[in-house]
Order: C-alpha cells, then structure tokens, then sequence
C-alpha cells in the first residue's frame, strides 16, 4: 500500500453529497411532519447537521443535499443555517427531487444519485464523498479520503468496531485476511459473523458513509439503473458491486483522529433510526462525562444561530426555587421553580412553578404547566401539557389517549398536541 501524503487531498477536487430524503418511519411521530434529518436533536441541532458539520470541518466547500420526503423544514433549515462563502465557490445546497428521468421520486439511495448526476457534471470532481444525513457523530472525512486514494481502490467504506453479538443489526464488512483493508463481502445484518482477525470479538459495521473515485461511482449507478430487480440502494446494491470486483475498501473509524476528542467520546457513532436509539443518544449528551461532547470546539457542531435570549432560571410566585441537574437547558427557555432532571430542553420551552421533567426530551416552544409531570417521554414541538398534566406516568393512560409508547416505555407525544390534566 501505498502511505497518503497531506498533499494528495488537496491535489483532488472532492465533492460532498448527502442523502437526506430518509422518511423515518421508526421514528414516527416525530417524522410525522418533518423529514428524519430534520428532526430536532440536543437542544438547538438537528440530525443533518452532524453530517454536514463532519463535512466542513474536513475541509469540503461544496455540498449537495439530496432532500425528498416532506423536506420543507430541512430546506429551510439548510437554507437558513448552512450559509457558505460563495465569493469562494463553496456552498451547501438542498435538493429536491427533480425528475430528471421521468415522473416518478427517488426509488433509493443509489437512484437519488443517479438522478442528481447533472450536479456531478457541473462539479466535475475527482473525488465523492457520500454520506448519510441522520447519525450521531464525529469524523474527519479527508483523513478517509486521503487513504482511499492511497489505496488505488474506487470505492471506500468507512466502518466502526461493534461487539459481534450486535452483528445482526448492521450491514457487517468481512475483510480479507491477508489485506484487512480490503472487502471481501458486504453482508446483511448477518446471524453467524466472523470476527476481525485482530479483534476476535468485534466486526466491522458499515456507517453508511462512503468515498468514491467520480468516475467509479457514475458508472456504477448508470448500470444499477438498468437493472429492473435492484433495489437502487447505495449499501445493498452499489458497494456489493465494487466488492464483486474485488474494488471496494474498508476505512476503520480507529483510523481517524478528529481534533478534540477524548477516550470517553473518540468513536461514538449512534443511527438514531428508533426512538429509543433517538433516546439513548440524548441520555449519552447529558451524562456528567458525556459519552457525546457537544462542547468540542476544535470540531464543533454547527448549527442555526437566532436571536434568542439566554435561558432563564426563577423563583415562581410563592418564592419557591426550582433546580436542574444532568441535563441540557437551550437559549430561550424560561424555568420557573421547576425541576429538571436528565433531561435535554429545546429553545423557548417554558416550564412553571412545581413541574417536573425527568429523563426526558422537550422540542421547540414546548409549555409545561405548573404541577405537570414529564417522566421518561419526549415532547415534539409546540406540545402544551396543561397545569397538573401527566405523560410518562401511566403508560395505559398515555396509549389512551393516542400516545406512541415504545416497549421500553418511552412515550412520545407529537408536534402541537395540547395534554390536559
């Protein structure tokens, strides 16, 4: 193999897409309204904006967003939000499907690719770098991408090290032994894995982030087009391809040193694809070591800066003082003699005097009335829980009254619904 220099990236022009059309029915109902990677996500964030932070910060100045199902809030927010120099020639742009080739929508990953292949034309990169848009995480892509083009392969998948009993939740990558950097098969969510050859215990797990020489990846997703039976999926039909013709390598996560990152937080990577993934990812941000730091300011997390005032913490009526502990409190937010435990609180949520919220989530403009109890739940935006109200409390109470519980008994409550006492 041959050992990258600092100069080969920048000898490259490399292009960013990320695909942000995911509908997220596991997720549901926060994608009620909303695309998956415009879900809420920390407080201030949403999950697109991980990706694209992860992109800039490496170094990428222009960006695709592939946007398709009920896109209009992450539009905005890419609009808004991602405001790149264009005197520069960088910018990050969302775009929507366009039937290019016929009326019909994306019919997959591979196919919101080929149908945005005119945004290749116009670039005319070398290099592509593909990634999805709704994962928890930190990583420096031109390290990856300057070991792909170390590699001479055409095609890069960037994996992460889990525990093989975990092995049939991910599309797991089988390494050759006699070059671990090369795949030899792309397996699903398989019930037998291998482990590594150093690491007996663990497999490979695909992060659904790639790198492709441009050329490569045109001609893999012009002749997947034509294929009736594909499926037209990035991980299930295009990376099988490269790996068939012995094309296709692996980047492993320990690899990859991103500025800042500690023991604690140095190779987190969470799909937030379920609502108790979603959960245990904000339970990880609050932890008094987080196993996720969004306080990294050598590789921070963008996101939309408004003009918000700063939270407020007060005495209610009767003088009695509030507190809060283990959790994340947004700009905007005003708590008045209430308690707040592990718990992530979203822009301008107000809480009154007595209430309770305890291991849970609370979106945008949420209000709490005086007395009410939040209790392992998540709250969508603009939810009203009136004076007394309960959620999380009684899990026959909350499913009667329409409420998503999951087995684990995290019950979510959906955008704008008003919870009376």
């Amino acid at each position: 193999m041959l050992t990258p220099t600092v100069s080969d990236m920048a000898t490259k022009k490399v292009f960013g897409i990320v695909l942000a059309g995911g509908e997220g029915k596991r997720l549901m109902p926060l994608t009620a309204d909303r695309a998956k990677p415009a879900v809420p996500f920390g407080g201030n964030f949403r999950l697109v904006d991980f990706a694209l932070s992860n992109l800039v910060n490496s170094g990428l100045k222009r960006i695709v967003v592939l946007t398709q199902y009920k896109s209009h809030s992450l539009d905005r927010h890419v609009s808004q939000t991602w405001r790149m120099e264009g005197l520069l020639g960088s910018y990050v742009a969302s775009v929507p499907a366009q039937q290019r080739l016929g009326k019909r929508w994306f019919a997959g990953s591979a196919d919101a690719i080929l149908q945005s292949l005119n945004l290749m034309r116009d670039e005319r990169p070398d290099i592509v770098v593909v990634v999805g848009a709704d994962h928890v995480y930190r990583m420096d892509f031109s390290q990856m991408v300057e070991a792909h083009i170390a590699s001479g392969r055409s095609a890069t998948v960037a994996a992460i090290r889990q525990p093989i009993e975990l092995a049939d939740q991910f599309g797991v990558i089988k390494v050759d032994d006699a070059d671990p950097t090369r795949i030899e098969a792309f397996l699903e969510k398989p019930k037998d894995a291998t482990g590594l050859p150093d690491s007996p215990h663990e497999v490979l797990a695909s992060m659904g982030n790639y790198v492709f020489d441009a050329d490569a990846l045109v001609d893999a997703v012009l002749r997947d087009g034509q294929i009736e039976s594909s499926d037209h999926d990035m991980g299930g039909d295009i990376i099988p391809d490269f790996v068939a013709r012995g094309d296709a390598g692996v980047y492993d996560l320990q690899r990859n040193e991103v500025p800042g990152s500690n023991d604690r937080d140095k190779y987190y990577w969470r799909d937030v694809g379920t609502i108790d993934s979603f959960f245990d990812a904000h339970m990880d941000l609050i932890a008094p070591v987080p196993v996720f730091n969004l306080y990294n300011q050598d590789w921070p997390i963008f996101n939309q800066q408004t003009n918000l005032p700063p939270a407020k913490f007060v005495r209610d009526a009767n003088g009695n003082t509030g507190s809060t502990v283990d959790s994340i409190v947004s700009l905007g937010c005003l708590l008045s003699g209430a308690h707040v435990e592990r718990s992530v609180i979203g822009p301008w949520a107000t809480i009154d005097s007595q209430a309770k919220v305890l291991d849970s989530i609370v979106f945008e403009r949420a209000t709490i009335g005086a007395g009410a109890i939040v209790n392992r739940a998540i709250l969508d935006k603009d939810v009203v829980l009136a004076a007394g109200a309960h959620v999380g409390v009684d899990r026959e109470a909350d499913e009667a009254r329409g409420f998503t519980v999951t087995d684990s008994g995290i019950t979510v409550v959906g955008k704008g619904v008003r919870v009376e006492a």
